[in-house]
């Protein structure tokens, strides 16, 4: 699994409690304090460059061309899946068929699953942080709801190609509960 991660993008939140609300993609970004983030491997990893991401370090605003940070909860077993593949369409489809994600963390919070690490027998909770296309994503009644709609009958190799320029996980968050 290494070869997914890049520890030098790890941070540490579980003690940060400046709950200021920031801009990305020029949305709404609330810090995941009290979450620790695992980073994934993404820079340089899609066609069109690493813009997407913004730029490193701490900052209240926006830059040029970054996509909104959205949240999406999951299991350990779905946040692994997702890390070695890529989203899929999920069986919700309250607002249609696709994969949602939200920028309020609180409210990804309760789609998140328990789980009990086997190294150290505490239990976390599991979210993916994403950075979500402006232009793909479909805002629902439900303001709060971010979806990236993929069509009934869309083949995986169709699906995959929508995704990859819709929403890209860049980190997985824990959260001991």
């Amino acid at each position: 699994m290494d070869e997914f991660f890049e520890p030098r993008f790890d941070y540490d939140f579980t003690n940060t409690s400046n709950n200021s609300i920031c801009m990305r993609g020029n949305e709404p970004y609330k810090r995941p304090c009290g979450w620790y983030r695992i980073a994934l491997k993404v820079l340089n990893k899609y066609p069109d460059g690493n813009t997407w991401l913004g730029t490193d370090g701490w900052r209240s605003h926006s830059v040029a061309g970054e996509w909104p940070v959205s949240y999406h909860g999951t299991s350990v077993e779905g946040a692994t899946g997702i890390t070695k593949t890529h989203y899929t369409a999920g069986p919700r489809q309250l607002y249609g068929r696709g994969i949602y994600s939200t920028y309020d963390i609180e409210e990804a919070f309760g789609y998140s699953k328990e789980f009990t690490s086997k190294k150290n027998g505490k239990k976390y909770r599991v979210l993916m942080q994403n950075r979500i296309n402006p232009v793909m994503r479909k805002v629902c009644d439900r303001k709060d709801y971010w979806l990236i709609e993929i069509p009934e009958g869309t083949s995986s190799a169709v699906e995959k190609e929508i995704v990859e320029k819709s929403i890209r996980p860049y980190g997985i968050l824990l959260k001991e509960v």
